[in-house]
């Protein structure tokens, strides 16, 4: 009977039809992985921060806001969308590895010593893929986790690099702040988020809405 009891550890939802369900597994914070596509120079310069990385941050978007003065009122619609940009702390080991790509990738933006800048985006930009892991290594044990979300972010160049500071009073590892510039992001697998196709890509697919039946010509704000 104690087992039962756990059914009713949640919410009851608002049609009172199944009542407490108990609650879902929620995805944690510290069970994730960061994959860097075309970072830096050499293949495995990704692999290198992939295996160094303290935090991240998941992406966020923000909408201007479009304000239509009207007789007595205001309406307000979405205007232009902007990504913002994430930071990510990686940490900064005694091989090199992770400050050489970080270098890399800073001189594929721009070369330092020659004063010399890529001549197009397509010549530095990058891909950062956020996956949440489930916790596990796979059936049998395969190594390869199973992955609950992932955000691609496309598009993505180094706004920031900040190097830290050293400090003989602390015992903390040496870190690398990157602050990550991106233009798109798409949250896979495509069904369950951002980027899924919920049948309004088409602007004939508004006619099939009841609002629109009452409309007058053309597309109502």
């Amino acid at each position: 009977m104690s087992a039962l009891s756990l059914n009713k550890m949640s919410v009851a939802g608002s049609d009172g039809g199944n009542g407490n369900q108990g609650l879902l597994m929620p995805k944690l914070q510290y069970r994730f992985r960061v994959n860097f596509l075309n970072f830096g120079v050499v293949a495995s310069a990704g692999l290198s921060l992939t295996r160094q990385v303290v935090d991240i941050a998941r992406p966020t978007v923000n909408f201007d806001q479009v304000t239509l003065p009207i007789y007595n009122s205001t309406i307000k619609l979405a205007g232009k969308h902007q990504w913002q940009d994430i930071n990510c702390t990686i940490r900064d080991e005694a091989t090199g590895e992770v400050a050489k790509a970080v270098g890399q990738q800073l001189q594929k933006q721009l070369d330092f010593m020659e004063q010399s800048s890529a001549a197009a985006g397509q010549d530095y930009k990058f891909q950062t893929n956020i996956q949440i892991l489930d916790g596990g290594n796979g059936a049998n044990f395969t190594g390869t986790p199973n992955i609950l979300e992932t955000w691609e972010l496309y598009g993505c160049w180094l706004r920031a690099a900040n190097y830290q500071t050293l400090n003989y009073g602390q015992s903390d590892a040496v870190t690398i702040a990157l602050t990550i510039c991106y233009d798109n992001a798409i949250q896979t697998p495509t069904d369950t988020g951002v980027g899924f196709d919920i049948g309004t890509r088409l602007r004939g697919s508004l006619a099939t809405t009841p609002a629109s039946q009452n409309a007058p010509s053309g597309n109502a704000a």
